[in-house]
């Protein structure tokens, strides 16, 4: 399907632990939620609590479909550590047929 605008999506988060980023990546993975984690090192500037804070921290690039969305965000909820975790997810409005097709075998029933 080279169309995904309604069937796939790229979740992100984001931790300042990379042990963390690490068990998240490989804990969706396992458990079939995403296809593919990538994780980046990066360098974040954001508002909390009314100061201007600064940390080094790991973006997850998670691709996934997007009827899988709810069941990502809840777990990502209870394995990550930040009060409010950054939980975000922008539509996947196309791309290569095969990989899309590969999004859907990593993230459908075993088998």
């Amino acid at each position: 399907m080279a169309d995904g605008a309604a069937t796939y999506c790229l979740v992100m988060t984001a931790t300042d632990d990379e042990a963390e980023a690490a068990r998240l990546a490989e804990g969706l993975v396992a458990g079939r939620l995403a296809a593919c984690v990538q994780t980046l090192p990066m360098r974040s500037v954001y508002r909390w609590r009314g100061a201007v804070e600064r940390a080094d921290e790991y973006l997850l690039l998670i691709k996934t479909r997007r009827d899988r969305y709810p069941e990502v965000e809840r777990w990502i909820r209870r394995h990550h550590h930040y009060e409010v975790p950054d939980i975000t997810w922008l539509p996947i409005a196309g791309g290569l047929a095969e990989y899309l097709g590969w999004i859907d075998e990593g993230t459908g029933p075993p088998g």
